[in-house]
């Protein structure tokens, strides 16, 4: 992606195909990118802006993916640490789609529990499922709540 400085603002170019995350709140773009099990090292092409200018935030992160559209179960997962966010699929340079995430009722297979003495986490052929809440994920079998950094508990 080119980057041109125009008017004193930093511009990212726009994307011919794929996925553009905006309204995440400032300093979780590095949680998305996460999320999404994008590291760098499968060579995408993303941009990231973090804490710039926004008009419903004081700061947002935005984050550009190039030829890839988001699955339903990615968003659902976003939804978690960015419930503000907006997707928007970009297709021949033209939004095509735009919407608001939604946080599911609840998150199946796509986090893990904290409680080493969980079901989930031992030998036991058990799928991870949680209750999602106003602030945070409990999960359902033994009510851990997990309210700060639920990234880093992401299953990717």
């Amino acid at each position: 992606m080119t980057m041109t400085e125009t008017n004193h603002e930093l511009r990212v170019s726009k994307i011919r195909s794929g996925t553009v995350i905006d309204h995440v709140r400032g300093g979780q773009a590095l949680n998305v990118l996460a999320i999404l099990g994008i590291d760098g090292a499968d060579g995408e092409e993303v941009s990231v802006g973090m804490n710039v200018p926004s008009d419903r935030f004081a700061r947002k992160d935005i984050v550009k993916v190039e030829g890839r559209e988001l699955s339903q179960d990615e968003v659902d997962v976003l939804s978690l640490i960015a419930p503000d966010a907006t997707i928007n699929i970009v297709r021949d340079y033209e939004v095509v789609e735009k919407h608001r995430v939604e946080r599911p009722d609840s998150v199946e297979g796509v986090l893990s529990c904290p409680n080493a003495n969980c079901i989930t986490t031992g030998s036991e052929p058990v799928v991870s499922r949680f209750t999602v809440l106003e602030d945070a994920v409990r999960c359902a079998y033994c009510e851990t709540i997990v309210r700060d950094d639920i990234a880093a508990h992401i299953d990717t």
